[in-house]
């Protein structure tokens, strides 16, 4: 059963884990997050985990009963009452229905714990697989944009909406 739960220090061998397995597999679809990002991890997560304490981001990873990392659910750029959605789901974890159970999830979250009303999200045309996601949870397409050089689309989700129950 896989458990969300708000990143921790405690998350980080999994973690990095978990983003060295990945990495071939998100570059297909998302930017690589550079050598860099994994040469100094350590100093990167120190730097997330003092956003969230600020409440400027929200970072959630996705484990199995061992403790594995198998995605994130992030909320970034919290200003206003909204902020954008990211998440992403192990390559081994993936079709599973994972990421539909955790943007639920985090949804809740943002409307009950972080005072959020409006979230926002991103995706390139071509990911089916997120378009499908952001539908399944009440996500509504807001336009048309350029995403990585490619054509994307910008999706937003009214939390106070009774009609998205995603």
């Amino acid at each position: 059963m896989a458990v969300l739960e708000r990143l921790r220090p405690g998350h980080a061998p999994a973690l990095l884990a978990f983003e060295r397995e990945n990495r071939a597999y998100f570059a297909a679809s998302v930017p690589d997050r550079g050598d860099a990002f994994f040469a100094g991890f350590d100093a990167r997560l120190a730097e997330l985990l003092a956003a969230q304490a600020a409440g400027v981001d929200h970072f959630h990873v996705l484990s199995d009963g061992d403790g594995a990392v198998l995605g994130r659910v992030n909320l970034v750029d919290v200003a206003g009452g909204s902020a954008e959605l990211g998440y992403r789901i192990a390559e081994r974890a993936a079709g599973r229905g994972l990421a539909t159970s955790a943007v639920r999830e985090v949804c809740a979250l943002a409307l009950a714990e972080y005072g959020l009303t409006v979230l926002r999200a991103r995706t390139t045309a071509d990911n089916a697989g997120s378009r499908a996601v952001l539908a399944r949870t009440g996500f509504v397409e807001a336009g048309a944009i350029t995403l990585m050089g490619k054509p994307g689309l910008s999706f937003t989700r009214d939390l106070a909406d009774a009609g998205h129950l995603g």
